[in-house]
């Protein structure tokens, strides 16, 4: 199952605010090479190469579903190409900075992931990452434990998705043995304000409902989408409803 850029664009305003408060964390002052993990329909890194006038930014996505919206936003400046974070990984480029808004999620074991990330940066190159707080999340907490339970454990074939998502505090740890300096990093609550269960449904339905979704056939997916709904409506009794969203967005700079 394609991401669909429609049905994520659906909450286009909520999903943009976490971005600015991460694109002003940036000093842009002198000229740089940026990369922009998980671009999406490249968008956001337009605005990025507005924002930073001697910066010339690389926006990679492994969907291309999402990438064929970025084709009439490229320029001199600004390019993308279809890869995952792993070939970025693997490839002999280093970066000025390092951008990534709503996407390093998707990646596991963050644990060996952030210090390869941080390795790819020339000195005084700027790190600015922002992620789901997934293991705090109401949400992606009721869609794992649905997922762990039958039908649909065995539907799935036991394949569950635990959050890779790590702890303010291990981040921290990481990027400053990592020799990351400047450090700035919090959680804040970009709360969603939902007049109906549906609301909510659509928010993730965009995202950490998709793997689930893919690996069902279609009687299936109808099945646990049915009963998804009714534990969101479980799981919040009040309308309207205040969905507390939680990211954890970071940045510094290495020595």
């Amino acid at each position: 199952m394609p991401w669909n850029p429609d049905v994520y664009n659906q909450f286009k305003d909520i999903r943009f605010t976490p971005f600015y408060d991460l694109a002003d964390l940036i000093t842009g002052d002198s000229p740089m090479k940026a990369v922009d993990l998980g671009c999406g329909t490249g968008e956001q890194t337009a605005i990025l190469t507005e924002k930073f006038p001697q910066a010339e930014f690389t926006g990679i996505d492994s969907s291309p579903e999402m990438l064929e919206k970025s084709k009439t936003l490229e320029n001199d400046r600004l390019q993308f190409k279809m890869s995952t974070t792993e070939e970025m990984l693997a490839s002999d480029e280093n970066w000025d900075l390092i951008f990534s808004n709503a996407a390093l999620q998707w990646s596991d074991d963050h644990k060996t992931l952030f210090p390869q990330l941080i390795s790819k940066l020339k000195k005084d190159g700027q790190f600015a990452v922002q992620m789901p707080y997934q293991p705090g999340n109401t949400l992606n907490k009721i869609l794992f434990e649905l997922a762990d339970e039958e039908p649909f454990k065995t539907q799935l074939n036991h394949w569950n998705r635990p959050s890779a998502v790590l702890t303010i505090d291990e981040y921290a740890q990481i990027l400053f043995e990592n020799g990351i300096e400047e450090l700035n990093l919090f959680q804040k609550v970009y709360p969603i304000i939902a007049e109906n269960h549906e609301t909510l449904f659509k928010f993730i339905s965009g995202s950490a409902l998709i793997p689930y979704l893919e690996r069902l056939n279609e009687d299936q997916q109808k099945e646990f989408t049915s009963e998804f709904k009714n534990r969101i409506a479980i799981g919040f009794p009040r309308l309207p409803a205040i969905y507390a969203f939680k990211r954890i967005l970071m940045y510094g700079r290495k020595k």
